[in-house]
C-alpha cells in the first residue's frame, strides 16, 4: 500500500529492473519491442503525455497515441483545442510514455506537424459512432454554462445522426510528432538508472527517419 500524502518522503520504490545495455537497433525497432511488452502488462499503454508551449510556458495533457511508423508518433485532437493551437503556433513538443509498471518510460522531443487529411478521414471512421459525435459538438478547450449545455448539443446531434455518417470536423485531425531525440528510460536498483538517449547522428536537431539505425547515435546518460 501507498504512503498517504503527508508521508512523501517516506514514500519509495524500490526498481527491480534487469540491466538495460547498449541498444543496437533502430529507435524503431526497440519502441515497437518495449511498446509489445509493455501492453502485457500496463492498462492503457498508448497513454502519453504530450507537452506543448505557449506564451505563459509548457502545457502538458495525456493523449492516446494512435499510430507510429518510421516518421514518427501520430495522435489526433481538436485542431482548435489548446494543444492544436499551441503546436499550430510552436511545433515544438515533448511526449512521455509512462509505463511505470514495466519501470520504464520514453522520452521524446520532436516537431508536431498536421497529418493528411485522408489519415485523418481514415482514424474518424472507425472511432466509435458516439466519439464521432462528440468530436463533432465539442469545442475544445472553450468554456460551457455547464454539464447540461454539453449534453443537449449531443443528444441534438445524436438524434441527426442516428440513421446516417458523422463527417468529420473540418477543426479535427491528427498531429505527426517528428522525432530528433528520444531516450529509453529503464529504472534500477538505488536509483541508478540505466539511459540511452538516442541523438541525431549528424549533431543536428532535425527529425530523421526512426528506422534508420545509422541515422542516430545512442548515448548513455547518467542517471
Amino acid at each position: 500500500m501507498s504512503e498517504p500524502v503527508d508521508r512523501l518522503p517516506q514514500t519509495r520504490k524500490s526498481y527491480e529492473s534487469p540491466t538495460f545495455d547498449h541498444p543496437e537497433v533502430s529507435p524503431l525497432a526497440l519502441f515497437r519491442q518495449w511498446y509489445d511488452e509493455a501492453a502485457e502488462h500496463v492498462r492503457e499503454p498508448n497513454a502519453m503525455t504530450v507537452s506543448t508551449l505557449d506564451e505563459w510556458g509548457p502545457s502538458s495533457r495525456i493523449v492516446l497515441l494512435k499510430g507510429i511508423d518510421e516518421t514518427g508518433f501520430m495522435f489526433f485532437t481538436d485542431y482548435d483545442s489548446a494543444k492544436g493551437s499551441q503546436l499550430r503556433a510552436d511545433p515544438r513538443v515533448a511526449v512521455n510514455f509512462p509505463w511505470q509498471d514495466m519501470e520504464r518510460q520514453v522520452r521524446i522531443r520532436g516537431l508536431a506537424e498536421e497529418v493528411a487529411p485522408e489519415d485523418s478521414d481514415a482514424y474518424f471512421a472507425v472511432r466509435p459512432h458516439g466519439s464521432q459525435i462528440a468530436a463533432s459538438v465539442s469545442k475544445q478547450s472553450q468554456p460551457v454554462s455547464g454539464r447540461e449545455q454539453m449534453q443537449t448539443e449531443y443528444d441534438a446531434a445524436f438524434a441527426e445522426y442516428a440513421d446516417k455518417e458523422v463527417p468529420r470536423p473540418d477543426h479535427w485531425g491528427g498531429f505527426r510528432v517528428r522525432v530528433f531525440e528520444i531516450e529509453f528510460w529503464q529504472g534500477q536498483r538505488n536509483r541508478f538508472h540505466d539511459r540511452w538517449v538516442f541523438r541525431r547522428a549528424d549533431g543536428s536537431h532535425e527529425p530523421a527517419d526512426l528506422s534508420q539505425a545509422a541515422a542516430w547515435n545512442p548515448v548513455r546518460l547518467y542517471p
